[in-house]
């Protein structure tokens, strides 16, 4: 039994709440079960240096939990004077996945920059933030395409992304974080709606696990990637 008693391959109750953010281009509050996100896409006529002249657009990421986004309080990583390990890795991992669903030639020499914040935490936040990012930064492309300022839609597909594990033995969907913190192996998948891979982090938090054990936990994603995608396309709808 699930500390949620939720079934084995069953999600926490998905929200998108498109336009949260006034003034940012594209922006949404994700909610995934206790877990909420919000994220902001920001649009800049700008690219970075190594990108000057080569007709190509590029799309980034940053990533934040509020102080109090956990059980007890966190210091700011700004009053610290630097990011942890941790935000580094999992803004890159945001700013490559949300990538890989976007032809960069279509969007041009200009940047859209990806902000998550995490507001509550209660596992699966870098895939929260994955999942809301890319419904930001349609929202973004779409105001660029209604404006005429470019003439093909860049977005080539759905991007999103669910946390699978083993806990008490068995493969679960979308850990929460009583099952996270004790689960003998974690994984986070990041796939398109077309049901491609884009990423999979997958580690033995305890004991090592099987092939067998890694083709349910990806069954398991490929039907929380279906569920996700569905609510970002009635989101952006």
């Amino acid at each position: 039994m699930r500390p949620s008693g939720r079934n084995l391959d069953e999600m926490r109750p998905i929200s998108i709440e498109p336009g949260f953010a006034r003034h940012a281009e594209g922006s949404c509050l994700i909610r995934c079960g206790d877990t909420h996100v919000l994220c902001t896409a920001s649009l800049e006529e700008r690219v970075p240096p190594f990108l000057k002249n080569t007709g190509l657009g590029w799309v980034t990421a940053e990533y934040g939990m509020l102080p109090r986004a956990t059980h007890s309080r966190m210091r700011r990583e700004a009053a610290a004077g630097k990011q942890s390990g941790r935000t580094q890795e999992i803004q890159r991992l945001i700013g490559r996945a949300l990538r890989a669903g976007v032809d960069r030639s279509a969007l041009g020499e200009r940047q859209i920059t990806i902000d998550c914040d995490v507001l509550q935490a209660d596992g699966g936040t870098r895939c929260a933030a994955i999942t809301g990012g890319w419904v930001a930064l349609r929202l973004a492309t779409n105001k660029l395409l209604k404006a005429g300022d470019i003439t093909s839609d860049p977005i080539t597909d759905h991007v999103a992304a669910v946390s699978c594990g083993i806990y008490a033995g068995q493969a679960v969907l979308d850990l929460d974080y009583p099952e996270d913190s004790e689960a003998g192996t974690d994984g986070n998948f990041v796939m398109t709606g077309s049901n491609r891979l884009i990423e999979v982090q997958a580690s033995a938090e305890g004991a090592t696990f099987s092939r067998n054990e890694f083709d349910a936990l990806y069954g398991l994603a490929e039907k929380g990637v279906a569920e996700l995608v569905a609510a970002q396309k009635s989101a952006v709808a």
